[in-house]
C-alpha cells in the first residue's frame, strides 16, 4: 500500500472516531465522568469524606476549559518531543549505517 493511501487511512480513521460518537448519539447528553462518580460515591457512602480539598474552589467552565486545553497542549508537546526523538535517532542511525 502507498505510503499516501496509508496516511489518508488514517485521516479517515481520526475523523471517524473523532466525529462518530456525535453522529451515533445525536441529541443525548454528554456528562462529565467526575460528576458521576461524586453522585456514585454519595449514595452508596453517605458519611464519605474527601481526602483533599479542590485547589481552585468553584471553578468555572471557562477555567475548566483551559485547565483541559493545558493539559492537552502539554500532552501534545511531550508526545510530539518524544517522536521526533526517536525519530531523529532513527535517521541517524540509517546515516551512521549507510556512510
Amino acid at each position: 500500500m502507498p505510503k499516501r493511501c496509508g496516511n489518508w487511512l488514517l485521516v479517515i480513521g481520526v475523523l471517524v472516531l473523532a466525529f462518530g460518537p456525535l453522529l451515533v448519539l445525536q441529541g443525548r447528553q454528554f456528562g462529565a465522568t467526575d460528576g458521576n462518580f461524586v453522585s456514585a460515591i454519595e449514595n452508596d457512602h453517605p458519611n464519605y469524606k474527601p481526602w483533599f480539598e479542590p485547589i481552585i474552589k468553584d471553578s468555572g467552565p471557562e477555567v475548566q476549559t483551559f485547565l483541559f486545553a493545558a493539559q492537552a497542549g502539554v500532552g501534545a508537546g511531550v508526545t510530539g518531543y518524544i517522536l521526533g526523538l526517536y525519530k531523529g535517532r532513527s535517521e541517524k542511525r540509517k546515516k551512521d549505517e549507510q556512510g
